[in-house]
This record gives C-alpha cells, sequence and structure tokens, in this order.
C-alpha cells in the first residue's frame, strides 16, 4: 500500500511540474501571467487534481486569474494528457494558496519588532 502513496506524489509533482511549464510556455491569456503553482494535490483514483497557486500580481487580482485559470482548465489538461500517460488523467480544480502571502507578512512582523526592539529607549535604561 505505501507504493501507491509514492506513486501518487510522484504523479502530482509531475502535474505541478508540467503544469508551470505549460502556463509559461503555452497559455497566452494575460491575466494568468504571474501564477506560480506551489502543489499539487491528487485523489487515489486519479480522477481530480487541487492545484494550489500563488500569484506576484496580489491578491486584488485574484478572482480574475482564479477565472483565467479555470477558463484555461480544458486546454491545460489536453496538454498535460499529451506529456503525461496514465489511465485516468485528472480534472483540474485551481485553489489560491496564501501560504506565500503570509510567511511575507509574518517576516515584515519579525523584521518590524526585532528593529522596534533594536531602537526602544526603555531597554536601554535597564
Amino acid at each position: 500500500m505505501p507504493k501507491d502513496y509514492a506513486r501518487t506524489s510522484r504523479i502530482a509533482e509531475q502535474i505541478r511540474r508540467d503544469l508551470a511549464e505549460l502556463i509559461r510556455t503555452e497559455l497566452k491569456d494575460p491575466r494568468v501571467s504571474l501564477v506560480t503553482l506551489t502543489d499539487v494535490e491528487v485523489t487515489a483514483d486519479y480522477t481530480h487534481a487541487k492545484v494550489f497557486f500563488t500569484s506576484l500580481a496580489g491578491a486584488e487580482h485574484l478572482e480574475e486569474i482564479t477565472l483565467g485559470l479555470k477558463h484555461a482548465s480544458g486546454f491545460l489538461r489536453r496538454e498535460l494528457g499529451k506529456r503525461i500517460k496514465i489511465h485516468h488523467l485528472p480534472e483540474l480544480h485551481f485553489v489560491y494558496d496564501p501560504s506565500v502571502e503570509n510567511g511575507t507578512r509574518l517576516s515584515q512582523l519579525i523584521d518590524e519588532a526585532v528593529h522596534s526592539a533594536r531602537n526602544d529607549p526603555a531597554d536601554d535604561a535597564t
């Protein structure tokens, strides 16, 4: 049974790599030009794949990016089928991944806390 999980994760990673290349080189939709794929989760029967993405365009463009990816999902799935030979090619579901944005925000908060701790005159008095 553990081999199924290893195979599923290998297929998910291959789907992520191939989709990233397809989006970068083949997709002409300007709405999805700044998209980065962060992860892919494939169901055990390979019928569905959640494709997690983030974007440098920011959260204000999230709706149009999601619409662009949803609109292109048929094309991406067809092109993916030419590259990956598996019995069932999964249906693609695109999901926004806020982890990169959250990590950046937390990093800024930590930097601000360190900066304010260094410049706090109350620390010099003790």
